[in-house]
């Protein structure tokens, strides 16, 4: 069995609780005492309660959280490149497989959502072209 690290990350909505391990107890038990709080939307962190991150539980924390931020970074655009393959089989369902009554419940609803993006990505993509002059 391998060594245990130091420190546990309970991911949780926008960060993590972070737990010190402690294995070499009397008891043998595993023990987690919670230590910090990440939170990865402002990419900080704070200390539990009256616990002072020693500078190595300091590090470790800002490491998880750098690729923590990154790997979220990853799942998001790949939800987007998933977003665009739905997209394009919406479209084929739409033409050949659809109901009229299929269409009628979904149909207000999609143009609204893609309305909605098409305005957002216009207007990004002036932004980016207008900062670019």
């Amino acid at each position: 069995m391998s060594a245990l690290p130091e420190l546990y990350f309970r991911i949780r909505d926008n960060g993590a609780a972070v737990f010190r391990l402690d294995a070499e107890n009397r008891d043998r038990r595993l023990e987690m005492d919670q230590i910090a709080v990440v939170n990865t939307n402002r990419g900080d962190f704070k200390a539990q309660g009256d616990h002072m991150l020693s500078p190595e539980e300091t590090a470790a924390i800002e490491d998880w959280t750098e690729k923590r931020m990154a790997l979220l970074s990853r799942r998001t655009l790949d939800d987007i490149h998933r977003v665009v393959d739905h997209l394009n089989l919406t479209s084929h369902w739409a033409q050949s497989k659809a109901s009229d009554d299929a269409l009628e419940e979904v149909t207000d609803d999609l143009l609204l959502a893609m309305h909605d993006l098409r305005s957002v990505l216009v207007r990004k993509k002036a932004d980016r072209i207008s900062s670019g002059d």
